[in-house]
């Protein structure tokens, strides 16, 4: 081997070496992301139903056959508008019987009042002129048995005949105060008269309930009967849903009621209208949690002007602002190492090495958290696999919007979801 070939070798050995050298040196790469204050977005997202605030079920106090059903599904339907009606022929009997039974009634005791009253008055008179007379022959009686044109005996038949008068005109006075105003039979062709009347009124009652009207303004939601069926009391023929603002229903998981607050705005969307977003606020959250679905339910009220596609039971996705920072230090939490009671730790890379650092977090999504303490503005963060502690390493700096995006798909099965920076 010459000189310069044996140069040549020994050359190409220390590249070689150098180059195993410095490949052992070299800091390990990691991504990274660098922190920048940035508007954060909490949200709450669930699905939610379109609910009357009213929902009625008319129905039936009687048995009968259905005549005929005025009114077809979604139809709008005034106060009082008949909406169903039962056979009612031998109700109408019952009606008309019972108002004959109130005119008889009538008839007897405004008899008493007028006719009969007169005759007990003249009945009266009557007796009273008997008596008079009766007296007139006692008196006569009397002094022709004084002066011995008579005998004793006939002052027996004078005062006997006196009697009998004066008993006639006291049962011509009874008869005539009997049908006074405040006479007992009065009184009781009264009773019977209120008797009759109340008959009518229930008889009137019952047949007014063979016809179904609409308690208020409505739209006629379901039709659950067919004229010709036979219905019974208590089963449902019509469902209402009354006029009134439109409300959202919704079911949350009881977790995340602290999030939760009346007055929360809301961005609610129909799948089957995706284009067509509109807003709503958290109106009532029910004092009690549902024990068996762990939920609690929370009404929505509709922003004006309601969108007139909604259809009662319709499902929708809401999604709820539960909290709003304009502007945080945000940090994704991918960058979190451990996380415990408001701190966390995270890896920063200072002087191409890695140092645990110790943070205070407030907000919390998802995908990110506000860091209240511990770190600063440019300071740059480890955010997936990392050499330890103490290490060098290389930083891979990569966009905050990009880490948070990635952490925000690995979670999209969750409930709770969140937005940074819109």
């Amino acid at each position: 081997m010459t000189r310069r070939s044996l140069i040549a070798l020994l050359v190409a050995a220390a590249a070689l070496a150098g180059g195993v050298a410095f490949w052992q040196l070299r800091a390990p790469a990691a991504t990274a992301v660098q922190l920048q204050p940035a508007p954060l977005l909490r949200t709450l997202q669930f699905s939610a139903r379109v609910a009357a605030l009213s929902r009625v079920e008319l129905g039936s106090t009687l048995t009968g056959r259905v005549v005929e059903v005025k009114v077809r599904e979604g139809e709008r339907v005034r106060p009082g508008e008949r909406l169903l009606q039962l056979e009612n022929d031998e109700l109408r009997a019952a009606l008309a019987q019972a108002q004959a039974g109130e005119q008889q009634a009538a008839a007897r005791l405004a008899g008493l009042r007028s006719t009969g009253r007169s005759a007990a008055q003249a009945g009266v008179a009557q007796a009273e002129s008997v008596l008079l007379a009766a007296q007139a022959e006692l008196k006569r009686s009397q002094d022709l048995i004084a002066q011995g044109f008579l005998s004793p005996a006939k002052l027996d038949d004078a005062q006997r005949a006196v009697s009998v008068a004066q008993a006639q005109r006291d049962s011509a006075r009874a008869q005539a105060t009997a049908i006074g105003d405040q006479g007992s039979d009065v009184a009781q062709a009264q009773a019977q008269l209120a008797l009759a009347q109340a008959a009518t009124q229930s008889a009137r009652a019952r047949l007014a309930q063979t016809t179904v009207t609409a308690p208020a303004a409505a739209q006629v939601l379901d039709r659950l009967v067919e004229p010709g069926q036979i219905v019974q009391p208590g089963r449902a023929l019509l469902a209402l849903a009354l006029d009134g603002p439109t409300e959202l229903l919704a079911q949350v998981d009881e977790r995340y009621l602290e999030q939760l607050q009346v007055g929360q705005g809301a961005a609610v969307l129909a799948d089957a209208f995706p284009g067509q977003r509109f807003t709503a606020r958290v109106r009532s959250i029910a004092p009690l949690v549902d024990a068996q679905r762990g939920a609690v339910e929370v009404r929505f009220a509709v922003d004006a002007p309601v969108p007139a596609f909604l259809r009662e039971d319709m499902t929708l996705s809401v999604e709820v602002d539960t909290a709003r920072r304009e502007r945080a230090l945000v940090l994704p939490i991918a960058a979190l190492r451990s996380a415990a009671d408001g701190s966390a730790t995270v890896w920063r890379v200072r002087d191409g090495r890695v140092e645990a650092v110790t943070v205070r977090l407030g907000l919390r999504t998802l995908d990110a958290a506000e860091v209240l303490s511990g770190l600063s503005a440019g300071d740059v963060l480890l955010t997936g696999a990392a050499p330890p502690p103490g290490s060098r390493v290389r930083a891979d700096v990569a966009p905050l919007a990009t880490v948070t995006r990635r952490a925000k798909a690995d979670d999209a099965g969750a409930t709770l979801t969140n937005a940074m920076g819109r």
